[in-house]
């Protein structure tokens, strides 16, 4: 048995925090499927891309836990929809995806949609509580990122660099 159930209280919390792990994901799904108009990974995708340009399928696919197969129809549904553009990759032999005008405009707009349900949800903590609930959240965040890089992007595939100036998940 581990210590998580030998305590009610830390079991409590850990329900606690899978329902609102699970409740902010729905509603961040709906906000961001709400402005693309697709469903499955097509948010999470226009993010990445646009956080690392140039990355690969292979790369996208990992990253998504999608098969490669699965992540290229997910690019050309992408492209048909001039989102993203491939280009040749560094090595000859792989393609780099890169945001198209429009496809960074919409990412822009993934990007506030979730952030408006985050800040509506976060703004309920009392102001004197934000530093230290800030504090949990990130203790948290670094114990999920695991030992490898490709790790760190999958749990930040939807996050807004731009408001991070200090990733947890990094070094």
């Amino acid at each position: 048995m581990t210590a998580a159930f030998r305590d009610p209280a830390c079991s409590r919390t850990a329900n606690l925090l899978g329902a609102l792990a699970l409740s902010l994901n729905d509603e961040m799904r709906e906000a961001t499927e709400a402005v693309t108009g697709g469903g499955g990974e097509t948010s999470a995708a226009l993010v990445s891309i646009g956080h690392a340009p140039a990355c690969s399928i292979d790369f996208l696919a990992r990253l998504l836990h999608r098969s490669h197969p699965g992540t290229v129809r997910l690019v050309d549904r992408l492209a048909a929809a001039s989102l993203v553009e491939r280009r040749a990759g560094a090595d000859g032999r792989t393609v780099a995806l890169h945001l198209t005008v429009v496809g960074e405009q919409l990412r822009r707009q993934v990007l506030a949609a979730r952030q408006q349900v985050l800040e509506r949800v976060v703004a309920a903590v009392p102001a004197e509580q934000q530093a230290a609930f800030a504090g949990v959240v990130e203790s948290l965040l670094k114990t999920m990122r695991g030992s490898d890089f490709d790790r760190s992007y999958t749990i930040c595939r939807l996050c807004d660099e731009r408001t991070c100036s200090d990733c947890p998940m990094g070094d």
